[in-house]
């Protein structure tokens, strides 16, 4: 019951309780970084598990009920703040202040944010969050509650053993962690950004956004899945090669290499597919 790769697995889960408790804390930038600590368990124990023979239908169930939390429940609360800032969006370049700005974000403005959604939601106190916006921040549900499906999809689903139908739900946090990141890195100067940010930090674009990756968990996507250790050599290569890519993009890029990344797994994802479904013929 209690072997490594299961305790990898607990690790996952912790950072994932971790994550959701720095989000009601306002530090949205550490949830997300809880968020990829939690990737890197979940990487660790399916690796752990191959390669000591530890896999077993408890660790399977374990390990999804885990995903579920880290990748589902997380990344959920995490766009559900993040639709609260950008509900307050206009707020924010109206009244900057370089000095107040750090010091909101770090300590009180996320936190302030949903204390006004609750007396709104809860209580109909007269502020920004009117009578139809307050329901706004519930699109964010929508990514735990497809993770759920998309998890026990993947359980039964035989065709899903060497790779995913459907973004896997690690994928899909790692994409919303983009968005605190960006948000905590340019908010010193968020009165300077363009139209295009603006836009997509607006709360209506994070709620679609948020509908949008939930669909994406259960589309019918063939993509490529990051197991190591399989027959295949030149598979194995080119999965590795593109970790350490990916590392590399992250100590130049910083927060930038996160949608860099994304789309060079999704350009491979592609090229395997095509080039596995020719072989098939």
């Amino acid at each position: 019951m209690f072997n490594l790769a299961n305790i990898l697995t607990s690790c996952n889960l912790i950072c994932g309780l971790i994550s959701i408790t720095f989000c009601f804390a306002g530090q949205l930038d550490l949830a997300a970084y809880a968020i990829f600590v939690g990737a890197l368990f979940d990487f660790a124990d399916g690796f752990v598990a191959r390669s000591l023979k530890l896999e077993s239908k408890m660790g399977k169930e374990l390990d999804s009920l885990s995903d579920l939390i880290t990748f589902g429940a997380a990344p959920g609360f995490l766009m559900f703040f993040m639709i609260l800032i950008g509900i307050e969006q206009p707020f924010l370049l109206e009244n900057f202040d370089k000095r107040a700005a750090n010091i909101y974000f770090e300590n009180y403005y996320v936190f302030n944010q949903f204390i006004h959604w609750v007396q709104a939601f809860f209580y109909d106190f007269p502020n920004n969050f009117n009578a139809s916006i307050k329901y706004l921040p519930f699109a964010a549900f929508s990514i735990p509650f497809l993770s759920l499906f998309r998890l026990a999809h993947f359980n039964v689903d035989s065709k899903q053993s060497k790779n995913f139908i459907g973004v896997p739900t690690p994928l899909n946090a790692i994409i919303i962690c983009f968005f605190p990141l960006y948000f905590q890195e340019h908010m010193m100067n968020w009165n300077t950004q363009g139209d295009l940010v603006y836009f997509l930090f607006d709360c209506y674009t994070l709620a679609g956004i948020c509908c949008v990756l939930s669909i994406a968990l259960i589309a019918p996507l063939p993509l490529m899945s990051m197991k190591l250790g399989g027959p295949n050599k030149i598979e194995n290569y080119l999965k590795f090669a593109l970790i350490i890519i990916s590392v590399l993009t992250i100590i130049v890029f910083k927060v930038m290499a996160i949608p860099i990344i994304i789309t060079l797994y999704l350009i491979i994802s592609i090229y395997h597919y095509f080039k596995t479904s020719k072989n098939e013929i």
